[in-house]
């Protein structure tokens, strides 16, 4: 580290050998630098990022780069302490350049130097991400991010995680698995507008050894606002898009004479569709009572235990009386106009029947409410219920 040198003017000799020190103000004394992970460290942790701290004056410019990559960061709002926004990739040398000034103009000091992180003994990254890059996806959306390792340091890969969107929304990630993280906004997504999810894994801990080295990134569009209503009792389907009423459509939904064939009450969101899509009776064999093996045109998947709408050529049975094995059927070509239409997302509420959709059923997500959807996430901090939202980088301190 190199500290600016105060030079002070010649000062007089008076009487041979004896020496009179001028009066006036003693200069200030440079301010300092502290640089964490310390200059020429060779072993540095990747996850505790990188932290620059002056003392007796305010920072000037922080650059530090991960080879020939720029490192961002953020002052604190007092400007004296740098943080990188998030953790540094392992294995690779870093430099850093910082300056700080005193007040009033005192002198300034100016550190460089640099440092190498240590390499990963074990890597884990995002396998997959649901919605696709670029993909425009329906309102109820949430975004699902599969790892291809168990995650045990959630709070460390939680908190790299981001996720921001044209119309800022209030969102949550939630744990459903130790290698699946589902976020869900608090409300609908607004509609037209682009999305960005952003996995700043490169250095993050997941586990003892286990570091991830790179980022993960994906833009996706929300589309127009399609919702649809499902009445049991009336036998009613109802699509509206963007609050105006689009479709109308007599339906027969599940018979309810087992369990199995009763349709289940909540919100569902599409999940996949398929024309057609082979349907085989579950627990069955052929020849066993209530078989049956079908190619179904238009099936939208609304849940994992089988439930889709689809069509369906019993007119007879639709706007009168439920006779399915617990999909929702509608005319033929009412089914196709819902199967063109629909996007992954689009909500579909159903009501009137005395089995509710669990929430971890397929993407029944809005299922849960919000105070208890939240509770999933490893940030999650009920004093008060709102702190815990905030994004923070990870927390360092200098040795």
């Amino acid at each position: 580290m190199r500290r600016a040198l105060v030079l002070l003017g010649g000062l007089p000799l008076i009487g041979g050998c004896s020496l009179v020190r001028a009066e006036g103000p003693v200069p200030p004394a440079p301010p300092t630098i502290a640089v964490s992970p310390a200059f020429d460290t060779d072993q540095a942790r990747p996850d505790r990022g990188l932290v620059v701290k002056a003392s007796g004056g305010k920072l000037g410019k922080v650059d530090a780069y991960a080879g020939a990559v720029a490192i961002p960061g953020r002052y604190d709002s007092t400007g004296t302490v740098w943080r990188s926004s998030w953790t540094l990739p392992p294995g690779v040398e870093h430099t850093v350049t910082a300056t700080a000034a005193g007040p009033q103009g005192g002198p300034t000091t100016l550190a460089m130097g640099r440092f190498r992180t240590r390499a990963a003994q074990r890597t884990f990254k995002v396998a997959s991400v649901s919605p696709l890059p670029g993909e425009t996806v329906g309102v109820g959306t949430p975004i699902i991010v599969t790892f291809d390792n168990p995650i045990r340091h959630k709070a460390a890969v939680e908190r790299a995680m981001e996720v921001r969107s044209t119309k800022p929304v209030e969102g949550a990630w939630r744990w459903t698995s130790d290698t699946e993280a589902v976020y869900r906004t608090r409300h609908y997504w607004p509609a037209r507008q682009n999305v960005s999810f952003t996995a700043h894994l490169s250095g993050v801990r997941a586990a003892p050894g286990v570091y991830g080295t790179a980022d993960h990134a994906l833009t996706f569009t929300i589309g127009r606002r399609q919702t649809s209503s499902v009445d049991t009792v009336t036998h009613q389907m109802v699509v509206r898009r963007d609050g105006a009423i689009v479709q109308t459509m007599a339906i027969s939904a599940g018979m309810a004479t087992t369990r199995e064939y009763t349709t289940t009450s909540g919100i569902h969101l599409t999940m996949e569709k398929g024309d057609p899509v082979r349907m085989i009776s579950p627990g069955r064999r052929k020849g066993d009572p209530g078989f049956y093996d079908l190619l179904i045109d238009h099936a939208v998947r609304i849940s994992n235990s089988g439930e889709y709408v689809h069509a369906k050529n019993n007119v007879w049975a639709q706007g009168r009386v439920n006779v399915s094995h617990g999909c929702v059927n509608a005319r033929p070509d009412q089914a196709a106009w819902f199967y063109d239409n629909s996007l992954r997302g689009d909500p579909v509420t159903i009501v009137r029947t005395d089995r509710v959709l669990e929430w971890n059923n397929g993407w029944g997500y809005w299922q849960l409410p919000w105070d208890k959807w939240v509770q999933g996430s490893a940030l999650y901090d009920p004093r008060p219920s709102d702190v815990w939202v905030t994004t923070k980088p990870p927390p360092h301190a200098l040795p």
